[in-house]
């Protein structure tokens, strides 16, 4: 079987266009010369893909098959085209991403969704572990760039950019005792705490815990579930407990200290010693535009 992609792209653009003829127009070739690319596909493929009596070509069921078939093949060239081309462009193939959970999931989306659209071949990665863990992903050089909650401590080997600060708030379950009245610290440390951290010893439990008691839990939706069943009160990002909030079944206690959302900085994090791609240039300029 000697197969060309001449042969195949004959055979996709005339079920296109209709037509020999029209196939030869599209592709600035003689109305003859596609006749013969499709009739040596036939050959190859052992399968007539057209039925020719009449004024114009009509696939055969074999063709109707075969055409989807030969369509991927040209769409899946066109992209290795493309892939060649970024690479010779200095783009990556590749490349990886650690956000921290907290960080707000619309802000995240919109950025990939502009992303796909500028780097349509780069294979992307996205990670989400917690909190240091992305320094330490970032400082090992497994991840290209990093999301991450502001840390007082930044390694040296890391780059940084100070983004947007995220609102969080205080919330908890209706039945709550912290809904009874106005709520301050000494009424905070009271109760249980639900604290969203990685498994690591390191500087944010000890950020983010007010409480004596304290659950670790690793990941927002487990932790929404424990106050929902009014297991204790946390500290969680707006955005994460908004619908919950809407829905009544977590409620935000009235703070006698502060009238306002708790804002926590963000940073865009990068490895001094590695070189930063077109991509993770655009994906880090991208974080910071829109999150900054």
């Amino acid at each position: 079987m000697n197969l060309s992609l001449d042969q195949i792209q004959a055979f996709v653009v005339t079920v296109e266009t209709g037509s020999f003829s029209g196939a030869g127009r599209r592709l600035g070739k003689a109305q003859s010369s596609i006749s013969a690319a499709v009739a040596n596909l036939e050959v190859d493929l052992d399968n007539t893909l057209f039925v020719r009596s009449g004024r114009y070509p009509v696939l055969t069921p074999e063709g109707e098959r075969l055409y989807a078939e030969a369509r991927l093949i040209l769409e899946r060239c066109e992209y290795f085209r493309g892939v060649a081309k970024n690479l010779g462009e200095g783009i990556e193939a590749r490349l990886v991403l650690a956000v921290d959970e907290l960080y707000p999931s619309e802000w995240l989306t919109d950025i990939l969704d502009r992303f796909s659209k500028t780097f349509p071949t780069v294979e992307l990665e996205v990670l989400f572990p917690l909190m240091e863990d992305i320094s330490r992903l970032v400082l090992e050089q497994k991840v290209d760039l990093g999301i991450t909650l502001s840390q007082d401590d930044i390694l040296s080997a890391l780059n940084f950019h100070t983004l947007r600060s995220i609102p969080f708030k205080v919330v908890c379950a209706p039945t709550h005792e912290l809904t009874r009245g106005q709520v301050n610290w000494e009424d905070l440390k009271r109760y249980r705490q639900i604290v969203v951290a990685s498994c690591h010893d390191n500087n944010e439990k000890i950020r983010f815990r007010m409480a004596a008691d304290v659950w670790w839990i690793q990941t927002q939706s487990v932790a929404i579930d424990l106050l929902q069943r009014n297991l204790g009160w946390a500290l969680l990002p707006k955005s994460a407990v908004a619908s919950a909030l809407n829905r009544g079944s977590l409620v935000a206690p009235a703070l006698a200290f502060d009238n306002h959302d708790f804002l926590v900085p963000l940073d865009v994090i990068w490895h001094k010693d590695r070189p930063l791609g077109k991509a993770t240039t655009w994906l880090k300029q991208a974080a910071i535009t829109f999150s900054g």
